[in-house]
C-alpha cells in the first residue's frame, strides 16, 4: 500500500560533535524517544520512520525504535540523501518530510504548518521548509519534498555535502525546482536568539532544563512556550548562547549559490 506522507528522522550514535546524543536521557526516556513523541503528535506527519545506519553502533538506535514501536530503516552511514531515498522507495511514499534528530523539542504545530503549506499547493511546488530563511527558534527544522524530486536529487547530486545533508541540491537550484518557505505568523525572527537544537553538551544542558520545567505543565509545550521560558530564565539561555546561529553552512559558503557570505540564511527569493 502506498504511503502519502512519510516523516523521516535521521539518527545515528556516531555524532561528531556530541557522540550518542540521541541516546542521552531526557525525562526518563532517551532524547530520541522524546522527539518521536513530539513528531508523532503532529497530525500531518503521516508514517514516522527513523533512518539510521548499518553501523553496528546503531544497533542501539534500532533497539530504541523497537521499544517506541517506530519503524527503523538502516542505510548508508554518511549518504543521507540515499538513506531518505531508500525509505521513500521502501514505503512507496509520495512526499517525504525530513526532520533531523538534533531537534528533540520540535513543536508539532510547526511541523504541521510546513506540511500543510506544502500539501495545499501540491502540484505547484516541489519543496517547502521553514529554513530559507529560518524564523523559528533553532531546533524546529522541517523540510518536505516530493518523492520524484528526492529521487532526482539522489540521481544527480555529486558533492559530498549534498549527499550528507540530503536537500541542498534541491534548495540550491531554485531555477530547477519550485521552492516555498514558511515563516512565523507573528513576523519575528527567533532563529538566532533562541537555541534548542542539540549539537553540543551546552545545548543538552539547556534542553534538559527546558524539558524538566515545561513537560509536567504540558507535555505538548510549544515553541512559543520555550521562548517565554527561556526569556524568563536568561541564565539558562546563556549556557549555549555562544552557539547561536552556528550551522553547517558556514563550512560551505564557497560552494552554495543561494547562501551569502555575510548571512548563512538563504537570501534567494522563494515562493510565498
Amino acid at each position: 500500500m502506498p504511503f502519502g506522507v512519510v516523516t523521516v528522522i535521521q539518527a545515528r550514535v556516531a555524532s561528531t560533535r556530541l557522540p550518542g546524543k540521541v541516546l542521552l536521557p531526557l525525562g526518563g526516556l532517551t532524547v530520541l524517544e522524546r522527539q518521536l513523541e513530539r513528531v508523532r503528535a503532529a497530525s500531518l506527519a503521516g508514517t514516522v520512520v527513523v533512518a539510521t545506519t548499518v553501523d553496528r553502533g546503531d544497533d542501539a538506535i534500532e533497539t530504541v525504535c523497537t521499544r517506541a514501536r517506530v519503524r527503523c530503516v538502516r542505510g548508508h552511514p554518511t549518504d543521507l540523501l540515499e538513506r531518505h531515498r531508500h525509505v521513500a522507495a521502501l514505503l512507496d511514499a509520495q512526499h517525504v518530510v525530513k526532520i533531523p534528530s538534533d531537534c528533540p523539542l520540535i513543536d508539532p504545530q510547526v511541523i504541521d504548518d510546513v506540511i500543510a503549506h506544502y500539501l495545499r499547493r501540491e502540484g505547484e511546488i516541489d519543496y517547502a521548509s521553514n529554513l530559507h530563511p529560518a524564523t523559528q527558534p533553532d531546533g524546529n527544522d522541517v523540510e518536505i519534498l516530493s518523492r520524484a524530486v528526492l529521487e532526482r536529487a539522489a540521481a544527480e547530486a555529486r558533492l559530498p555535502f549534498e549527499r550528507e545533508h540530503t536537500t541542498p541540491f534541491v534548495w540550491d537550484h531554485p531555477e530547477r525546482f519550485r521552492l516555498a518557505n514558511v515563516v512565523r505568523k507573528d513576523g519575528r525572527d527567533l532563529s538566532r536568539s533562541h537555541r534548542v537544537v542539540l549539537d553540543y553538551s551546552a545545548d543538552y544542558a539547556v534542553i534538559d532544563h527546558v524539558f524538566d520545567a515545561l513537560f509536567d505543565q504540558d507535555p505538548g509545550f510549544s515553541a512559543d512556550d520555550i521562548v517565554t521560558w527561556l526569556d524568563a530564565h536568561p541564565a539558562i539561555a546563556a549556557i549555549n548562547a555562544g552557539y547561536r546561529g552556528v550551522n553547517w553552512y558556514r563550512d560551505h559558503l564557497a560552494d552554495l549559490r543561494t547562501v551569502g557570505a555575510g548571512d548563512t540564511r538563504h537570501p534567494v527569493t522563494l515562493r510565498p
